[in-house]
């Protein structure tokens, strides 16, 4: 399951984000720091129209979509990687995940607390960033001393040494681990680390809900951040998000409209975490159920049919495949196959975005 850690200082509406995008979890949201004192994790559902317009030609009992784990920690401040505020213990929480979400204020109340007592998304960001780059720097510095020790031993360790050399150099500058370039070898070796700033990033411009549709002047410093990081940039607004939990799909459609979005943040996130990290979407679909599945862009037939299981992979002979909308123009996997729109796809094939496909396999 792909999994995004949400990271922020307190009180720029990391919780009430998390609040609204999982819908059944139940974070506390309160307007004080460190509020948020155990990590809050919530599993949702990654919206794709697709899946009931197959089940509705395939007549599936039911509709298994695509998941993702949000994961929201206690509010950061400086100086966390040393222990103030609640401590940099909250960290190891989000090592494991894929992706960060780092959640920007980029509004204005003078109702609600800011830590550093004005609204600077810049400086926000920088907090932040520094925080995690002295959690990893700590951790590298470590990983490092025991890795010379174990050196004259163990040649692992000694092909651990160049990777976390170079990644040191950049974390003593104050830089991302991100930004160290390093060969497959050498980034498994350094994989079990969960570096947290080698990890793609998000940024949720957290904006007022008349600011939804524009951004402001505050998105435009955040954008200007991510610009240089490579990172993504996704407005959102937490208190749309917590409205929209409480009215029917066909009022969020309408609610989203009057505000000039075509789509909430969910959705929104989603698709800036698919793209970050490269997935794709296929679909299989029949009587019993239609699926969405995750892979990596790039993927071939029989890993993406390993994702469903391994004996797929294993056995793989090839996969009948039809686009998405070719088989929803036709109706029926008859129809598209009398108009040879279905695919017989062997082990070279790059599985592509919206492929429906059924595999064959040997046991």
């Amino acid at each position: 399951m792909l999994k995004a850690g949400i990271v922020g200082l307190p009180n720029v509406g990391k919780s009430t984000l998390f609040n609204a995008l999982v819908a059944n979890a139940k974070a506390d949201a309160a307007n004080f720091p460190f509020c948020t004192i155990e990590p809050n994790v919530g599993v949702v559902s990654v919206p794709d129209e697709r899946l009931q317009v197959l089940a509705n030609l395939s007549k599936s009992e039911k509709i298994v979509p695509t998941r993702i784990e949000f994961v929201d920690i206690a509010g950061l401040v400086k100086g966390a990687s040393q222990g103030e505020g609640l401590g940099n213990q909250f960290l190891a929480n989000i090592r494991e995940v894929d992706a960060i979400v780092h959640v920007v204020r980029c509004f204005d109340d003078d109702d609600i607390i800011h830590v550093s007592g004005s609204v600077d998304p810049v400086r926000d960001i920088e907090v932040i960033n520094l925080e995690l780059a002295l959690a990893d720097l700590s951790q590298v510095e470590k990983r490092l001393e025991r890795a010379r020790k174990q050196a004259k031993g163990k040649k692992e360790a000694e092909a651990e040494i160049p990777a976390l050399e170079k990644i040191l150099a950049y974390l003593n500058e104050g830089k991302a681990a991100r930004h160290v370039s390093l060969n497959e070898e050498e980034e498994e070796l350094i994989k079990p680390l969960g570096l947290l700033t080698r990890k793609p990033i998000i940024y949720a411009a957290n904006v007022s809900e008349d600011d939804l549709a524009t951004g402001n002047d505050w998105v435009k410093q955040v954008e200007g951040v991510a610009h240089n990081e490579n990172a993504k940039v996704v407005i959102v607004s937490a208190q749309v998000e917590s409205e929209l939990v409480e009215i029917s799909e066909e009022e969020k459609a309408d609610y989203l409209e009057s505000l000039g979005v075509k789509e909430g943040g969910l959705q929104s996130l989603i698709k800036a975490t698919y793209e970050l990290l490269g997935l794709r979407t296929y679909l299989t679909t029949g009587p019993q159920e239609t699926r969405a599945w995750t892979i990596h862009a790039g993927m071939k037939a029989p890993q993406a049919a390993g994702v469903i299981h391994t004996d797929f992979e294993r056995g793989f002979i090839r996969a009948e495949t039809v686009a998405y909308d070719d088989l929803v123009a036709c109706k029926t996997m008859v129809a598209a196959k009398e108009k040879g729109l279905v695919r017989s796809e062997g082990k070279d094939y790059v599985v592509q975005e919206g492929d429906v496909m059924l595999f064959r396999f040997n046991v």
